[in-house]
Order: C-alpha cells, then structure tokens, then sequence
C-alpha cells in the first residue's frame, strides 16, 4: 500500500495551534480533515445567522462551548474546501486573540469533541502525501522556519518554489531516457542494429547527468554555510576588549563591561548575520591562571566552545602589544582557524607583529579595531565571512542548495553515474549498464519523495513544529 493510500485510509481529522506558544495579538488553531467543518458549526456561533460558511471567506462570530454555552472567545472563523487547501483536504483555522489560555482552552474542547492532536509537521506531511508539493518542497518549509538571515530564508522559498525539483527532474528525465533504450536492447539482444550507441550515450550520461550531479554537490556544500551558519569564539587575556567586541557587533549592551578583570565568567552567545552567514558569536572568560573557582568553570566552557568553533578571534590588547600570556594562549587555540585581532587603535598606532604569537601569515592576517570606538569593525566582518567562506563560498546567485541528505543521495547517485560512465566507456553489457542506471534514479527519487521509505518520512517531518 502507498504513502498516499495509508493517508487516506486514516480520514483523521487533526488539530493544533499554528501560532507559536506566548502572547501575542492573534493565534491561530488549525484543523484539518473530512470533520473539519462540522467541528467548527459544533463550537461556532456567527453573529450573521445567515453565515453559509462559503469556502475560503472569513467569518466573525464567536467560539461557545456546546454544552454549557460558556463563551471562550471572539473569533475569525474560516472554511477552506478541499482541494484548494495547504493539505488538500478540508481545512478550518480559527483566529483567535493569541492568549495561550484562550488557545489551549479551545484546543482542548475541539480534541473533546473527536480532534485529534496533530504530530509534529503532520499538515505539511498531508501536502506531501496528497501531491500538493513535493518532498524537498516539504524540506524548504523547515527551512524558512528556521532561517536566521534573509539569504538563509531566499534559498529556502526558492526551493519551495520547486528549484530543487526542476533540477533533480532534469537530470532524472535524462536517466529515464538512457534506460529506455538499454531496455530495449535487453528485450531485443539478437537485432542485426546497434540499439545502444555507446558514444552517444557516454556523452549524454558527461553532459546532463555528471556535471548537473557535481553542480548540485558544489552549490550544497557552499550552501550548507549559509543554511546552517558557523560558529564563532572571542578568545583572549581578560580585559582585552571581548565583551566590548560583542556588544558592538550586536549593537546592544548584551554583556557586562568592567575593567576588573573575570568579569565575564561564563559563555554568552548570540546570533548575527555577516553577508548572509548566520554566526553565532560566542564571548567567553578570559583565559589566566589565577582565577578563583567560578571563573575556573568558565574557562573550562571556553575551551570546550574552542573546540567545536568553526573559527577563533584571538584578541589581544594592542595598546600594551603582545604579552607572554597572549603567546601562552595562542599555543592552546592555534590548531583552529583563526584570526588575530588587535583591539584598542584608537590608543595607539603599534603594528602587532603576529609571528611573535606563532601565527603562520602575514602582517595582513591582524585585523585591528577599536571595540569602544566602533572602528574596524566593517573589516572584521568582512575578514570572518572570507576566512569562513573563502573560495568555496564564492556564493553563486543561482540555482537551489541541497540538504545534508540530499547531499547524500546526491553523492551516491554519482557513484553510480561515474560506474555507468565507466561501462559504457568499456562497452559493458545492456543488463549491467541497466543496474547502474536504476541505483542512480532510485537515488533521485529519494530525494523528491517518489521512493522515500516511511521511516525517512519520520525523521524529516519530526523537526517540525506542531501546527505545521
């Protein structure tokens, strides 16, 4: 039985509150399935007593318990028919004011009267199952949830905008075709005339399967940075500026400045956006020995945060110049990507020499800055994103950014495309160019939903919110 037919099969009729938990001016409960009309007439009462409840027009009235008539609210009622719905079946939202009591008070009458709680991102798993969209369109939807920048939210309605999909297709459209023909000349091995022509094929597999596959991996592993961000550390001697650097990166006062040294004695992080890039910028203790036993802890999360950075800012004091203690710590952190900074150059005019920390680069490898003065700051940004991006991430403005899993998928299917390659460059027999073929498309299938096992679903659709 198909994904499609389980789905229906059940005729459930679901819920949840689509609006995220607090308070806020408006929320939304959701339903979705054959009931989900009769729900609605069961606790709704409009106050146009000629409301027909015409499908995809909103309606005013109010939400009343059916039992002892309390009233819970005030509401925008809607009806939505199926097909024309996110799910494709009918759907109803109720508009409500965003009170999380007021929400959860209809909720809960609604599941009463015979809803059933929605899992997890089960109104997207509808669209995907009933053919409204397909799977990396379903993907896309998580993505512009989670987006932090707005390239992050651009590459992810591009691909609910099917950018994805037009471009798998292709290539699969290609493989369908090769493998018509070597199927013919399975069916019909003792026919005088050349059914599979080896050139030609060898040509078609390079040209519109290979170099779309590679094309594909390239703009998924650029795009893994922009969709997921990096990690970045401030690490220094306490007092070199590092809480002063994130407040002015964040422009907001979000760590204490003092000029007693331990002050910050925990890990502060916070997101920002760099051309893009989602960073979360991580501020940590400074790093000494004498330190009593708070501050102790703090530099052990430091370093933990070292460990698991995608690049560190090694931060020194430039109005004093590099100290034995900066070279101490360098030594500790020099096995990450890093870039030294030199805060401070609105005091003095020193030029860092980084190879007295050991650092292997040029003079240019220090970026010098004025945290208090807000100077120099444009020019980190611009360093980090290249150090982090660098030539890989000459970002393209084109085309859709694979996912980690479509990435995987992606790269087994070129192994089977280098394989067929190969066979036919040999002149291989129809049967095994045949089996080359199908693991290649089965690949692509995966990733647009046509064989994806119920078990994959499961963890796709469980990143999901509820309402979703």
């Amino acid at each position: 039985m198909s994904l499609l037919e389980n789905s229906m099969d059940s005729r459930d009729t679901i819920g949840a509150i689509s609006t995220p938990p607090g308070s806020g001016g408006i929320g939304i409960i959701r339903m979705s399935g054959p009931d989900a009309l009769a729900h609605l007439k069961a606790v709704f009462q409009p106050f146009n007593k000629t409301c027909s409840f015409e499908s995809h027009r909103l309606y005013y009235g109010r939400v009343v318990h059916p039992d002892d008539k309390k009233n819970l609210d005030e509401v925008l009622a809607v009806f939505m028919a199926a097909p024309k719905t996110y799910t494709r079946e009918d759907v109803v939202e109720i508009h409500c004011h965003g009170n999380f009591l007021v929400l959860q008070s209809i909720l809960e009458l609604l599941l009463n009267l015979g809803v059933r709680l929605a899992a997890p991102g089960e109104f997207t798993k509808l669209a995907y199952l009933n053919g409204r969209i397909d799977l990396t369109q379903a993907e896309a939807v998580i993505d512009i949830l989670s987006a932090r920048t707005r390239k992050g939210m651009d590459m992810a309605l591009d691909q609910l905008g099917g950018a994805l999909y037009k471009e798998v297709d292709a290539i699969r459209t290609s493989l369908v075709q090769m493998r018509a023909v070597v199927e013919v000349a399975i069916d019909f091995p003792d026919e005088d005339i050349e059914i599979v022509n080896y050139a030609s094929l060898l040509k078609q597999v390079r040209n519109e399967v290979l170099i779309p596959l590679e094309k594909l991996l390239r703009q998924a592993e650029a795009g893994k940075i922009f969709r997921d961000g990096i990690s970045v550390v401030i690490v220094g001697q306490p007092n070199v500026g590092k809480s002063s650097l994130l407040n002015t990166l964040l422009q907001e006062e979000r760590a204490l400045v003092t000029a007693i040294p331990g002050t910050t004695r925990d890990t502060i992080e916070e997101y920002l956006d760099i051309q893009g890039v989602p960073v979360r910028i991580v501020d940590t203790a400074g790093i000494r020995s004498e330190a009593d036993e708070v501050e102790k802890l703090g530099i052990e999360r430091a370093r933990k945060q070292i460990d698991q950075a995608d690049l560190v800012l090694f931060m020194v004091d430039g109005s004093r110049g590099i100290q034995a203690e900066d070279r101490q710590l360098f030594e500790t952190v020099n096995h990450k990507p890093l870039l030294v900074v030199s805060n401070k150059s609105d005091l003095t005019s020193t030029i860092i020499e980084t190879g007295d920390l050991g650092f292997q680069g040029d003079i240019h490898s220090c970026i010098y800055i004025s945290a208090k003065k807000q100077q120099g700051i444009e020019e980190l940004k611009d360093a980090i994103f290249t150090n982090v991006v660098g030539g890989k991430g000459q970002w393209q403005e084109e085309g859709c950014v694979p996912n980690i899993r479509h990435k995987a998928a992606l790269l087994n299917a070129k192994e089977s495309v280098v394989r067929l390659g190969e066979g036919l460059a040999m002149e291989a027999t129809s049967d095994l160019l045949a089996i080359d073929l199908q693991d290649s498309l089965e690949q692509l299938n995966d990733i647009v939903g046509i064989t994806t096992t119920e078990d994959v679903l499961d963890v796709i659709f469980e990143q999901f919110c509820l309402g979703k």
